[in-house]
């Protein structure tokens, strides 16, 4: 029987494994840990790649929104409104700064409803936090109007979206900042935690810059209150490595979103995600290849049979169903409908065209049993 995993982390190191130990051994050499050489070239490289004025490398992609969010001026009681398909961090980025987070509706390409959007928005309202998920940009035109007639911040929790675009832009070009994350699953990974801020703003930037290192200067004068959440050297320098070769990985998850489309698109009991190139305003990289499928957990299961690794997301939880947390579980009515539905199925570089048709052949099987 074939296996076909849902991650292949080993592959990520034994993919360039020759070159990660010389960057590894050539980093330790100098003994270039933190905030050295590595970092500021892999953030100017992610600003260029992003099409950005400026990158802050950061601890993660959680504590990227966090400072995001703190250097935007988000404050006590002051109503964010995102996405409830995305993960818990989102929510917890904005009520650590003492925000409200206020979840709203998907649609059918599983991204923030402008619609619903606008129906929550209140007197208290400050800000829009779209998330740029599974590897798609929203629909940031009609966000921006909304943000604009209001008078809203806009900042874009972009974990799952880097090269992702919209209308020939990137994530950063609609909002005051977009934040990354580079866990080891995401796109452009590290071996390890790390993330980022990429914005055109120059405040934006600045006090970033000095929240990550306990609001120190380039003086070393300590101007603000601040807290550690460095992007460690030896990561930036993986990483700034990996992102020259970051669009043959996005051509070829294209080229496997491509395949699925093509095998399953005619399954009636399916809806898959928007194929390459079927709108032109959407340039999308494919994080995730995420369904909706009808008898889910069975298929789920029965691909498990066959040596098939799927993942519900978030452990098939919306943020605004999480009871302990102080959300109401209800009042999103496409999120809860597809959250009954939602699969995703193996989406990684690793994968040879083999293993996406024995995939798709597997499903094919499991519907034309059922």
């Amino acid at each position: 029987m074939r296996k076909v995993p849902f991650s292949n982390y080993p592959y990520l190191f034994k993919s360039n494994e020759d070159e990660f130990v010389k960057i590894f051994k050539e980093v330790g050499n100098r003994g270039a840990f933190i905030l050295q050489k590595d970092l500021e070239e892999f953030e100017k490289n992610l600003a260029v790649f992003t099409g950005t004025n400026y990158a802050v490398g950061l601890a993660n992609g959680t504590d990227a929104i966090w400072l995001a969010l703190m250097a935007a001026g988000i404050d006590e009681g002051d109503e964010v409104i995102f996405t409830s398909h995305t993960y818990v961090a989102t929510a917890a980025a904005i009520h650590f700064v003492g925000g409200t987070p206020v979840p709203a509706d998907c649609r059918q390409d599983h991204m923030i409803d402008p619609d619903s959007v606008k129906k929550l928005i209140t007197a208290k309202t400050k800000a829009i936090l779209p998330t740029q998920l599974n590897g798609r940009c929203c629909e940031m035109d009609t966000l921006k109007s909304i943000a604009d007639k209001n008078n809203l911040i806009i900042i874009e929790d972009a974990a799952q979206g880097l090269g992702a675009k919209y209308k020939n832009k990137g994530i950063g070009s609609f909002s005051k900042g977009a934040t990354i994350s580079f866990y080891p699953a995401k796109n452009l990974g590290s071996f390890g935690d790390g993330g980022a801020i990429v914005t055109n703003d120059s405040e934006m930037y600045e006090k970033v810059m000095l929240l990550r290192d306990h609001g120190r200067n380039k003086d070393g004068k300590f101007v603000l209150w601040g807290f550690n959440s460095r992007l460690d050297n030896l990561q930036a320098a993986f990483l700034n490595f990996k992102i020259g070769y970051y669009q043959k990985e996005i051509s070829r998850r294209r080229e496997i979103a491509s395949i699925y489309q093509k095998q399953l698109s005619k399954i009636k009991k399916l809806l898959l995600p928007p194929a390459p190139n079927a709108n032109t305003d959407y340039f999308d990289v494919y994080q995730n290849y995420e369904i909706e499928a009808e008898n889910r957990d069975e298929l789920k299961e029965f691909l498990k049979d066959k040596g098939i690794g799927t993942l519900i997301q978030w452990d098939g939880q919306p943020v605004h169903s999480i009871k302990s947390l102080g959300f109401s579980g209800t009042g999103l009515p496409y999120t809860e409908t597809m959250y009954k539905k939602c699969l995703m199925l193996p989406m990684n570089t690793s994968l040879m065209d083999e293993d996406i048709n024995y995939v798709c052949e597997s499903i094919k099987q499991f519907y034309l049993n059922t």
